[in-house]
């Protein structure tokens, strides 16, 4: 088996890179291979609207055509598995690399066709993993339900985990961040963190339980 993991982060260490390591863990001791990609590290474009993943006849159809560094990743995760997409939440939405995966992974899979509307290559468990400065679970009730009623359409069953109120900085006074409560901060990272890595790690273990 084997299990593709996107790390949608610019931090290659921090909160969504550490969720993602203990949902991989999980996925090695279920018996899975498993391949994590730091995509800020590479040159990625959103969907460029060219339609060959629609063009009836057409090498590309059903599959992205756009050919930069995220096109052999996209190719891998329609050979695995299972799926992980970890990201951090800016501003209520995904960050911008993200993005450009979510769409070139949704869009080559939707066909504009009476008969069927789904043209995946196949049908994956995925894992969402979200993590968020918001105080609460939640918070991002919107973009949580878009994100897992849009995957589970054009990929396969999803499911959205998040750790919330996390920690941003090593060293809250280097920065403009008068408004948090350090303390409060430091002892959430100490005493629930560790929980929200369980969680990550028992996700991973799950997600290959729902293999269709």
């Amino acid at each position: 088996m084997k299990v593709v993991l996107i790390n949608g982060s610019p931090r290659k260490n921090w909160n969504t890179a550490q969720m993602l390591e203990s949902a991989a863990q999980g996925c090695r001791d279920a018996g899975a291979e498993t391949s994590l990609y730091h995509i800020y590290d590479m040159d990625v474009k959103g969907c460029s609207s060219c339609f060959a993943c629609k063009l009836l006849g057409g090498k590309s159809y059903g599959k992205c055509a756009l050919n930069d560094a995220l096109k052999p990743i996209l190719e891998e995760i329609w050979q695995s598995d299972a799926l992980i997409v970890g990201s951090p939440v800016y501003f209520a939405d995904v960050t911008a690399c993200t993005r450009a995966l979510f769409e070139r992974l949704w869009f080559s899979s939707l066909a504009y066709n009476r008969e069927r509307m789904v043209i995946s290559p196949k049908r994956l468990p995925v894992g969402v993993i979200f993590t968020t400065n918001a105080p609460q679970p939640g918070f991002h009730k919107a973009l949580n339900e878009l994100v897992t009623r849009t995957m589970t359409t054009f990929v396969g069953p999803t499911e959205l985990i998040e750790a919330n109120d996390t920690l941003q900085f090593d060293d809250y006074s280097k920065y403009d961040a008068s408004m948090f409560d350090v303390e409060a901060k430091r002892r959430r990272r100490e005493e629930v963190f560790p929980q929200d890595l369980k969680r990550a790690y028992e996700l991973g273990r799950r997600l290959l339980e729902k293999k269709e």
